[in-house]
């Protein structure tokens, strides 16, 4: 596995369009309106892509060095991230084999019947865990799965987070504020200050745009955002 470059996987979601703007800003889930958006919906539907995309996340988890026995996706925008990285990851170890790597399924709605220990997950996450999201704003999805996997004393060795909005929740915390509060190391593999200007270089929106981008920073950022553009 190629060692996880920080520089071209930011070039990657620059390519893939993982990052745009909106001539009018629209409600987020968290109720914020923005004018720029993160998707990896685009990667996640196509095979070749979203094959690059585990690799990324295996070779960064690599260079963080952490070794999980299970990959658990937060749902719905994680599960197929989950999936495909802990089937990859459990194939490229030395004790690989029968019983020894869980394959684990957070579920997007509560299971109301049936065994107990199948109302969050459909195969429970096991050993030593990461939990994967692919885009963290305030975290609150993040935070429910971790929330739930302490409950059932699965270890968890880490968070990550594959692009972080590097906004600051209502309470005035960082997602890796919160995540630390419960004694879990957050990680993101990507920032969108880092990835704004260059994909302003590529799709040129309005420069009225990429004012309301710096403002939106100004008010929710974990810090300032500043385009080149505009001085």
């Amino acid at each position: 596995m190629k060692s996880f470059n920080q520089n071209e996987f930011n070039e990657f979601i620059i390519e893939q369009d993982v990052v745009g703007f909106f001539e009018e800003a629209i409600e987020l889930k968290s109720g914020r309106m923005a004018n720029w958006y993160i998707n990896w919906r685009k990667v996640s539907e196509d095979v070749y892509l979203f094959d690059k995309l585990t690799d990324f996340i295996i070779s960064f988890v690599e260079s963080i060095n952490l070794k999980p026995d299970c990959f658990c996706g937060v749902p719905e925008g994680a599960t197929k991230l989950s999936l495909l990285s802990q089937f990859k990851w459990a194939k490229m170890q030395p004790n690989y084999g029968l019983g020894v790597y869980p394959l684990a399924m957070a579920r997007g709605n509560i299971k109301e019947h049936g065994d107990a220990k199948d109302k969050y997950f459909i195969g429970t996450p096991k050993g030593r865990t990461i939990i994967l999201e692919d885009v963290t704003t305030t975290g609150e999805s993040l935070l429910r799965t971790v929330d739930k996997l302490l409950k059932m004393n699965v270890i968890i060795i880490g968070c990550v987070g594959i692009t972080d909005r590097n906004e600051l929740r209502d309470d005035k915390k960082s997602v890796k504020e919160i995540i630390t509060e419960r004694g879990i190391n957050y990680y993101s593999m990507s920032n969108a200050i880092d990835i704004l200007p260059g994909a302003y270089e590529k799709a040129q929106p309005e420069k009225n745009i990429i004012k309301q981008v710096e403002a939106y920073f100004e008010r929710y950022g974990t810090r300032e955002i500043k385009f080149q553009c505009l001085e």
